[in-house]
């Protein structure tokens, strides 16, 4: 990238950057990781909740029940996105605060929570932009099938129309789904996300289409409720590179981005299934019956691109008849083993606008995780690491706008450290620390050039 050399200290690299004006900085959060009060108010059980409690699936034992306790410090979240002077706010609605069972009246302890957190960042300044689903389905939907059960995406809409109506008078930016891939193959393929099912490919693909489905039914009805807003997806992209230019690992590799990208960019964009996945996963298909797609493919206001990492790929026996393997080349990992690679938000961008083309695109999550960090004098982290990983990736997204691609935002994951799903409290991405003990919250190094950039690029 033209910047990104040791040439240019990191504060000389962070000031440099330029995007276009308008652009939106933001922060992002999920409602399971931050908020704790699990059973507060008449929050209903959701599969996380039930999912943590089961012996040894959390690295380090432990759960959302308390996380950051946003449930009440809420203006405490504020306080960070005002002092890094970030103009928007990304975080989704506990399915189960809103809806307990998942269907019926909405909670009205858990719809005021969310009124008073959207209240307040529209008082600062700051734009609520509002994720419908961020996995945390109510546990009463998974005792009747959950994402395997097709009545899971109506409720789904039924739901989605409901929370916009009581709060879009004053949210304009609506996302249904955060990353369906990684919620239907690692909840229903691996089992290491809740609900924990470990189905292989027949488990991915359906709890896959089903959301996808959800998806598809909730638009028009989201855009009824609220006239006007914006309405998206969002979806966690990986660049795949093949291990070598061996035909079988070139094959595995597209085998397996055809599951991890194009199985739900082709649905959403273009009304289809890729062919070539439809035709090696047969036998291991849900039901997709005559209309699904078209009712998947519904107009945009914009995509939602998560991105941490590329993803090398070689044959293998992974999840028959993918049948790949993983590969770690050389270089340098995050605490999660996410290979560093600041080429990838380019690449993902360049590709998503080059083959599909949506009207804009939101980069939503990118970040880097850390081993646990201890705080140093006045309690604050320094984490250069972090911090040349938003320069290095943001100058990445800021050659992609120069080059015509319509990204118009970046929100970092994530505001604080928090409960990192089945990594626990273990990989902190936090822009802010926070005290176990105190939830005091205090901006890192890489919150404070953050914030800079932010200011900086307006």
């Amino acid at each position: 990238m033209s910047k990104a050399t040791d040439a240019f200290p990191l504060e000389e690299r962070a000031a440099a950057l330029r995007l276009p004006e308008g652009f939106i900085f933001g922060a992002a959060t999920a409602a399971y990781q931050i908020e704790g009060a699990i059973r507060a108010d008449g929050k209903g059980e959701s599969i996380w909740d039930s999912f943590t409690r089961r012996p040894g699936v959390i690295v380090d034992g432990s759960s959302g029940e308390v996380a950051c306790d946003s449930y009440h410090r809420w203006p405490d979240d504020i306080a960070l996105l005002r002092e890094m002077g970030l103009g928007a706010y990304r975080f989704s609605l506990g399915w189960a605060r809103m809806q307990p069972g998942g269907q019926g009246a909405l909670n009205p302890a858990g719809l005021a929570y969310y009124d008073r957190l959207i209240d307040g960042l529209l008082e600062a300044g700051i734009d609520p932009y509002v994720t419908l689903y961020h996995w945390d389905l109510p546990q009463d939907l998974q005792d009747k099938g959950g994402w395997y059960n097709r009545e899971t995406s109506e409720r789904f809409a039924d739901y989605a129309e409901k929370a916009v109506a009581a709060i879009g008078d004053r949210v304009q930016h609506w996302t249904t789904l955060n990353e369906p891939w990684t919620f239907g193959w690692f909840g229903h393929a691996y089992g290491e996300d809740a609900p924990g099912l470990k189905d292989g490919v027949k488990g991915g693909l359906a709890a896959s289409h089903h959301a996808l489905l959800a998806h598809g039914l909730a638009v028009p009805r989201i855009r009824a409720a609220a006239p006007g807003a914006e309405v998206g997806i969002v979806l966690d992209l990986n660049v795949v590179s093949p291990a070598s230019d061996a035909p079988d690992d070139v094959e595995a590799a597209k085998r397996f981005e055809g599951v991890q990208n194009r199985w739900y960019l082709d649905a959403v964009f273009r009304g289809e299934y890729p062919e070539d996945i439809l035709e090696l996963c047969a036998g291991l298909l849900p039901e997709i019956r005559e209309g699904d797609t078209a009712t998947i493919c519904q107009p945009l206001d914009y995509l939602g691109v998560n991105i941490y990492r590329r993803s090398v790929i070689g044959a293998g026996a992974e999840l028959p008849p993918l049948n790949f393997a993983r590969v770690n080349p050389p270089g340098c990992y995050t605490a999660t083993g996410w290979e560093i690679w600041p080429r990838c938000i380019r690449d993902a961008l360049d590709f998503v606008h080059r083959e599909y083309g949506p009207k804009t695109l939101l980069i939503t999550e990118n970040g880097m995780a850390t081993p646990p960090e201890v705080p140093g004098p006045q309690g604050k982290v320094h984490d250069p690491e972090r911090a040349r990983y938003l320069v290095e990736h943001l100058e990445g997204v800021a050659e992609a706008a120069c080059a015509g691609v319509p990204v118009k935002g970046y929100f970092a994951w994530t505001l604080m450290d928090n409960f990192e799903w089945a990594s626990g409290y273990t990989v902190p991405f936090g822009l802010a620390h926070v005290d176990p003990a105190t939830q005091d919250r205090q901006l890192k190094l890489s919150g404070e050039v953050f914030g800079r950039i932010a200011r900086n690029t307006r």
